[in-house]
């Protein structure tokens, strides 16, 4: 535990020292973002703009992360297991990418499509049944969505199937 206590602090002491745009808090062991890291980035929170968070095991983010990191145009959540999101995350008004693959989402999280930026969204591997396709067609921005590897129901896999304005990557077997 203290190892990887110190691992964490490292990587943020890099970000801030070396005054980085990137946090890789990958395959730290999280179960939760550290309350104390807010304090810690406070200064620089406007300069990050990608986090990776991949493979640990997080089952939930706070509202005070997206509220905290407004900046932030890239943010990888794969390999924990996240249920849901924050309402807050509809304040990411610069999100460009997310990655939520291999979680524990069972509801596609429709604040995303409140994103207006939001160009790739990664949900492959989840619980998903039901992809709200009109709030997506809707987004002005989305370029790219996968959804692999989701128990989607029969009507979501043929609606998948029309022609969008955004590549879908999903399983074919129902």
């Amino acid at each position: 535990m203290a190892e990887a206590v110190a691992n964490v602090a490292r990587r943020i002491n890099a970000t801030v020292e070396e005054e980085r745009d990137t946090l890789d808090l990958s395959n730290c062991k999280l179960i939760s973002f550290p309350e104390g890291v807010f304090k810690v980035l406070r200064s620089v929170t406007q300069n990050i703009h990608v986090i990776t968070l991949a493979d640990n095991e997080m089952k939930a983010i706070s509202s005070k992360f997206f509220s905290t990191f407004t900046q932030l145009r890239e943010l990888d959540l794969q390999g924990n297991v996240l249920t849901k999101l924050p309402d807050s995350l509809e304040e990411m008004q610069h999100l460009i990418s997310i990655n939520l693959a291999n979680n524990n989402l069972s509801i596609f999280p429709e604040k995303l499509t409140e994103v207006a930026t939001l160009e790739r969204i990664n949900l492959e591997g989840n619980n998903i049944t039901d992809i709200p396709m009109e709030k997506l067609s809707a987004m002005p921005a989305l370029k790219w969505l996968n959804v692999k590897s989701n128990p989607l129901d029969t009507d979501i896999h043929n609606a998948l199937k029309s022609p969008h304005k955004f590549d879908i990557l999903s399983s074919t077997e129902s």
